[in-house]
């Protein structure tokens, strides 16, 4: 498993269906050492800390693999002509992971670094910015059906990451996957 890209955002204004809306969606690749701290990586913000950031949702998480499919859905839509390529982060993500997929880590598991160790703790759910990120309206049930949600972090052991890290899955008590709490939640835009 592979640390592929660190990115960190700040908080801005952006114009989502017609109105000024703050949004720290838009993050861009670290390329030197990030410290981590208990509230998430340093240069990094959350624009609603009511449902991001936090102790239990200092780090966002999300695999490579599914890149692919979000280039698909956006060619599918036709706005794959905005960014074709999809940069790391274009998901809000803090972490490109590769090697460790939804479906692989539970709630409680350690994701073990050379110089941090954290802890995940739930799914990320989508909101309307992310459909303005992706540049089309059905973003947040593509990522309700497809389950490609990525996940949220604690900082267990604080430190330092660097894209390019290794990094170590410790299985911790095995009773929610990432999978089911993400389903559970996302009932309501499946309609």
């Amino acid at each position: 498993m592979l640390l592929l890209g660190v990115q960190v955002g700040q908080a801005r204004k952006a114009l989502i269906n017609g109105r000024a809306v703050l949004t720290a969606l838009h993050k861009t690749a670290v390329a030197d050492a990030v410290a981590v701290r208990a509230l998430g990586l340093q240069g990094d913000e959350q624009a609603d800390l009511s449902v991001h950031g936090g102790l239990d949702k200092a780090i966002y998480a999300y695999p490579s693999e599914h890149y692919a499919f979000w280039r698909a859905q956006r060619a599918q839509a036709g706005v794959a002509e905005i960014d074709e390529q999809l940069p790391f982060g274009a998901m809000g993500e803090n972490l490109t992971l590769s090697g460790l997929l939804e479906a692989d880590v539970w709630v409680g598991d350690l994701l073990e670094f050379p110089a941090c160790v954290l802890r995940v703790d739930q799914p990320r759910e989508p909101c309307f910015k992310f459909n303005a990120a992706m540049g089309f309206n059905q973003a947040v049930k593509a990522m309700a059906q497809s389950g490609f949600c990525g996940f949220y972090l604690a900082v267990d052991q604080p430190g330092s990451l660097q894209a390019g890290q290794g990094f170590v899955l410790h299985k911790g008590s095995r009773r929610v996957g990432i999978p089911e709490r993400f389903n559970a939640k996302m009932f309501k835009h499946l309609r």
